[in-house]
């Protein structure tokens, strides 16, 4: 990331407070001009907590559906964020293939046979019914191989050739993979963990949600699953109304909820669903319940990095003098608009042969595509060609009956 040191620092304070289970339940309100870096800050922050802890992000137009109500589409976000990692513990056998003898009816009836495996420490031989030798067939298991077998499920695993093995072969193909001679004993009690997740429902009753809510209470009682809240980002904050709020207010007051991070972009805003303006466009007392990060503009030199990194991105080449034009652009229009001239510029260089964007290909496309500034320029200037509302209805109110004959 570039530039935004004292919004990304406070981030890093929460993000450290996140992983050590230290705040929960709180609201988190990333705030700043357009093309500022508050969905990137957001997306910093749930690549650097890993896949252990959920993150869920949501823009708050998600919310309004026909399918579902308001608080229901809610329920369902924050319940994503909150993770159950049950625990269960499965027999595994762990160690290298020394030797597979297989004894085929001459009948045609149930194979029988007997497989001898071995780590560091030890040494077994195993019966083999008619189904493990089907499993070991499928998996192409051969005299050297290391191998994991599931006792409960008859599962096996293929986890690569022995490295004791590996002058027996003189040419080898790209996917082999030499893993060492397992140590220990053979037989082994494995802890794992199972995530618990459910994709588009619908609505989803009270009562099912509560029986949920029982289950894994005894079974974090009984040790058998650990609880983890995660994250929720709302982007577009401003975009929901008074009721999503209220519910907001009172669902962070849960024990289990998780940190809910928001992104908005206004200033003084009418907060939707009343006549009541407030910063953010967010009622005050549940403002009071945030923790506030501001985020500010860009200096002449981040948005020159920023460009940058973008047209490397793009695998563009790109001239000196060209980058300070566009950064020059970017400083008096805006970030979005100069990443989009960087597209179009260079079809325009590609066009002429050329291999890396010059200052006349940015010129061109500068005067191609319009930025915000001019377009409404342009709106003021040809304001009397344009169908406003107030002219339209002027139109129809002295619109007058042609006369035929």
């Amino acid at each position: 990331m570039v530039g935004q040191y004292q919004a990304r620092k406070a981030a890093g304070i929460l993000l450290q407070m996140i992983k050590e289970g230290k705040i929960t339940g709180r609201a988190i309100l990333i705030s700043g001009p357009p093309s500022t870096g508050k969905t990137a800050i957001a997306m910093g922050m749930a690549q650097s907590l890993g896949p252990e802890v959920p993150f869920t992000m949501i823009s708050a137009s998600e919310i309004f559906s026909l399918e579902m109500s308001k608080t229901e589409a809610l329920i369902q976000a924050i319940r994503r964020s909150i993770g159950v990692r049950i625990k269960e513990e499965s027999e595994i056998i762990e160690g290298e293939v020394v030797e597979i003898q297989i004894d085929r009816s001459m009948t045609g009836g149930n194979k029988r046979g007997k497989m001898i495996m071995k780590t560091t420490d030890m040494e077994t031989v195993y019966d083999l019914g008619n189904k493990m030798i089907d499993a070991l067939t499928k998996e192409k298991v051969i005299a050297g191989d290391v191998i994991l077998i599931d006792k409960a499920s008859g599962k096996i695993s293929k986890l690569g050739c022995s490295f004791t093995r590996a002058r027996d072969y003189d040419a080898m193909g790209s996917d082999t993979k030499f893993v060492q001679c397992p140590e220990g004993e053979l037989q082994k009690r494995r802890e794992g963990f199972l995530a618990l997740f459910s994709g588009d429902t619908g609505e989803i009753p009270s009562e099912v949600r509560d029986q949920i809510n029982t289950k894994v209470n005894e079974w974090k009682e009984e040790g058998k699953a650990e609880i983890c809240s995660g994250v929720l980002f709302i982007d577009e904050v401003h975009m929901l109304d008074i009721e999503c709020f209220s519910f907001l207010n009172r669902a962070l007051e849960d024990d289990l909820s998780p940190i809910v991070i928001m992104a908005s972009n206004r200033g003084i805003a009418r907060i939707r669903g009343t006549k009541y303006k407030s910063p953010h466009g967010i009622p005050l007392d549940f403002l009071d319940r945030m923790l506030i990060i501001s985020t500010s503009q860009y200096s002449v030199d981040e948005i020159k990095q920023i460009l940058y990194i973008r047209c490397q991105e793009e695998d563009v080449e790109i001239s000196s003098d060209a980058l300070t034009l566009l950064t020059k652009i970017g400083q008096e229009t805006s970030i979005r608009y100069s990443i989009h001239l960087i597209a179009t510029a260079y079809l325009i260089a590609q066009k002429r042969k050329a291999t890396q964007i010059d200052i006349e290909d940015i010129q061109k496309s500068y005067t191609l595509f319009l930025d915000q500034a001019r377009s409404v320029q342009y709106l003021e200037e040809y304001a009397q060609q344009y169908i406003s509302e107030s002219d339209y209805i002027d139109r129809i109110d002295d619109a007058k009956p042609m006369e035929v004959f």
